[in-house]
């Protein structure tokens, strides 16, 4: 299973991004997608996360302003990025908690994207 971010880039402070996540493999499904950020010197931190049962969660610091969605058909998610700030600049990862076949059953295993970045300028 992979797991490919894309929709990284520059952006001027009041402006939208829209990131995908987009999971490839051997996959029975998946039960959360979530996005994350590590901006430089920082931990990583949670921005948003949705699970299959459609309920979301965001980081204070962007509620209201960002929105994720998935498309279960596609194995895809995304991350609407509205009003961005120069404190949004980080690089962004996608997460996601996959089941897959194991062993004649299934288990459920954790995997991340590579990095997109983020950056808002002022």
């Amino acid at each position: 299973v992979q797991l490919q971010a894309s929709g990284g880039g520059l952006v001027q402070a009041g402006g939208s991004l829209r990131l995908s996540c987009a999971a490839s493999g051997s996959i029975l499904s998946i039960k959360v997608w979530g996005w994350y950020r590590q901006a430089p010197g920082k931990q990583r931190e949670l921005v948003a996360d949705t699970t299959s049962g459609g309920s979301t969660n965001y980081a204070d610091s962007v509620k209201g302003r960002f929105t994720i969605s998935r498309d279960n058909a596609k194995n895809t998610a995304h991350l609407q990025m509205n009003s961005l700030k120069p404190e949004d600049t980080a690089v962004y990862y996608c997460n996601a908690g996959i089941i897959v076949t194991w062993m004649g059953g299934s288990v459920e295993y954790d995997y991340w994207g590579q990095g997109t970045l983020v950056t808002v300028s002022s």
